[in-house]
């Protein structure tokens, strides 16, 4: 009986991105690094993708690819009737826990669109403000519509404000690839913002 465990694709380490910024910023990107880094991205994004639906009741064997519904109980045990696949619900999960591969709606569309896209992407500039685009993507309250926190902490390896510190931290200049700056420019608003709102509820509830 197969009982193997599913695999996760890592979180992209930070010290690949400083380089390969660094590199565009001098106006030299080094494709193999794109390559690299935007291959690295794209299986982290399916990881997320797959652990979010495992979370929602499908499963994916990870010994021939098969779909598998499932209820979502503790007690569960995940069969596969096309390879035989098995394992309890339980184990599988812990697989995943900790280790952000959770997220809403809005958030997997962005994911899914990248990876849909970056294998498609031709030139240099293209990959890059794919990748660019995909870090400085924020999770969204589905019911406000409005950004909550920075989604590079799924993708880069660091603890949400280690993160949210090394993004703010990565070269730019005139040498860019274009749209490189307004990008950065739009997600330090977008980040301010949600920390305001963020300061402004802990103050209401510490007056209630």
């Amino acid at each position: 009986m197969d009982h193997r465990l599913p695999e996760w694709a890592p979180r992209v380490p930070q010290a690949l991105i400083y380089e390969l910024y660094a590199n565009d910023a001098l106006g030299m990107p080094d494709e193999e690094l794109l390559d690299d880094v935007g291959w690295r991205l794209r299986a982290r994004c399916l990881s997320f993708i797959q652990a979010v639906e495992a979370a929602n009741g499908l499963v994916r064997c990870p010994a021939c690819e098969q779909v598998i519904r499932h209820r979502v109980r503790p007690d569960e045990t995940l069969r596969c009737e096309r390879c035989g696949w098995e394992l309890a619900w339980a184990v599988y999960f812990k697989t995943f826990q900790g280790k952000q591969l959770s997220g809403a709606q809005p958030i997997l569309q962005v994911f899914q669109v990248f990876v849909d896209r970056f294998p498609r992407a031709k030139t240099a500039e293209e990959k890059m403000l794919q990748i660019d685009q995909l870090l400085h993507a924020f999770h969204i309250n589905m019911l406000t519509n409005r950004a909550t926190r920075a989604a590079a902490v799924n993708l880069i390896t660091g603890r949400y404000l280690e993160v949210v510190n090394f993004l703010d931290r990565l070269s730019y200049s005139p040498g860019s690839t274009p749209g490189l700056l307004e990008s950065r420019r739009a997600w330090r608003a977008e980040l301010n913002r949600t920390a305001d709102e963020w300061n402004d509820e802990r103050l209401r509830r510490s007056e209630d």
